[in-house]
């Protein structure tokens, strides 16, 4: 395992917040701690470059995306699967994080989602091709932005559903497609990835972690800052060791995960999505919950009252949060019931540094700063 001390510092705004057995109390602590966090998170600089990318769209039950809230007949809606492309200052440094970059074919064989291309029968190839159609795979994004594969210090998911990471980082026997990137995980989402149970297991790629060298993951079990305008916040409930995507750009903190998968699911009263205002009107609900497993319900409700309190209102429309899903609800002509009320679409913010633009080792090692890297270092010694 990779030394963490080189690689972020902890942040204890949230400490022991969920530590009470009266869940009205957890939640009220965490609101607190959400709101510490935000003021210091925004105290600091904007992340350098901060882009969605969008990779495929998928079906996924509407049962679970929106659980308990949709009171139409459409048994499925489209999500939309993301990367996040985030350049960020760290000390001297400027460094590269790619947030849920999914190996878009290795990920099929999901048993979910392998059954549900199998359904198809003989027209498997032609549902794909319409039912899921590819946008862009990661390498094609990163040609596009101009940030080569050697650039990435960091790869992280909020969650492991899905994911085969042997493509990026390698096993024993094969490198990675990115030679200098170590996995950031917490604990608990690795440790739960190796010991399924079966209502976990259906939604975990086979295989997908096996072989992965132990010196490319770097644990963290704390809330965590990576650098200037970015942090890696837990935010469990959808898995056990989920974590929350948070960064500072012009528009405020952007939160993402998939413990929502709809801005509808953070304004549940401001939905015009059959079911969803009704739903939390009758119940209370503040937020929707994601339930494909629900390996941990209340502490997912708890964490989605974290997320849009970090995130704050959009300045695009304040009826909604800075909540940006990593696989996010999208319209689809299939499922012409369901469509979300409000989302951000593309992003995109600041420049992306090439690797022909940032400084070399032997420079940063002598020292050799900018006026503005001082101000960044000095800023993040505060934090």
């Amino acid at each position: 395992m990779a030394d963490s001390r080189a690689h972020y510092q902890t942040t204890r705004e949230l400490a022991r917040a969920r530590d009470s057995q009266s869940p009205q109390v957890r939640l009220t602590e965490v609101r607190k701690g959400g709101l510490r966090l935000r003021e210091k998170l925004l105290s600091m600089d904007n992340v350098v470059y901060y882009r969605t990318c969008d990779l495929i769209r998928v079906p996924y039950p509407t049962k679970y995306g929106l659980l308990n809230a949709y009171s139409m007949p459409t048994p499925f809606m489209h999500i939309l699967n993301r990367l996040f492309i985030v350049q960020f200052r760290a000390g001297q440094s400027i460094r590269t994080l790619l947030f849920s970059p999914s190996d878009i074919y290795g990920n099929r064989l999901t048993p979910y989602f392998h059954r549900l291309a199998k359904s198809f029968g003989p027209f498997e190839n032609l549902g794909s091709k319409f039912i899921a159609p590819v946008i862009a795979t990661v390498e094609e994004w990163l040609e596009k932005t101009g940030i080569s594969p050697e650039q990435v210090d960091y790869i992280s998911y909020d969650h492991l559903h899905t994911q085969d990471l042997k493509k990026w980082l390698g096993t024993g026997e094969k490198p990675g497609f990115f030679p200098n990137a170590k996995l950031l995980v917490t604990t608990q989402e690795w440790r739960s990835a190796q010991s399924l149970l079966p209502p976990q297991a259906d939604w975990y790629c086979p295989g997908g972690l096996d072989g992965v060298p132990e010196n490319k993951i770097i644990f963290f079990d704390d809330d965590i800052i990576l650098g200037e305008g970015l942090a890696l916040v837990r935010t469990p409930g959808h898995t056990e060791g989920n974590h929350s995507l948070v960064a500072r750009t012009p528009e405020g903190l952007l939160v993402s995960s998939e413990n929502g998968v709809s801005a509808d699911s953070y304004s549940p009263l401001q939905s015009r999505i059959p079911g969803v205002r009704s739903f939390a009107k009758k119940t209370g609900m503040e937020v929707i919950l994601n339930g494909n497993t629900l390996e941990k319900g209340l502490d997912q409700y708890i964490s989605m009252v974290l997320e849009k309190t970090l995130a704050g209102p959009s300045s695009r429309n304040p009826d909604y949060y800075n909540v940006v899903p990593s696989s996010e609800m999208s319209s689809f002509w299939a499922f012409p019931f369901i469509r979300p009320t409000f989302s951000f679409g593309p992003l995109e913010f600041g420049r992306p540094v090439p690797l022909h633009d940032l400084p070399s080792r032997s420079s940063r090692i002598n020292g050799s700063k900018s006026k503005t890297r001082k101000a960044s270092t000095k800023k993040a010694a505060r934090v």
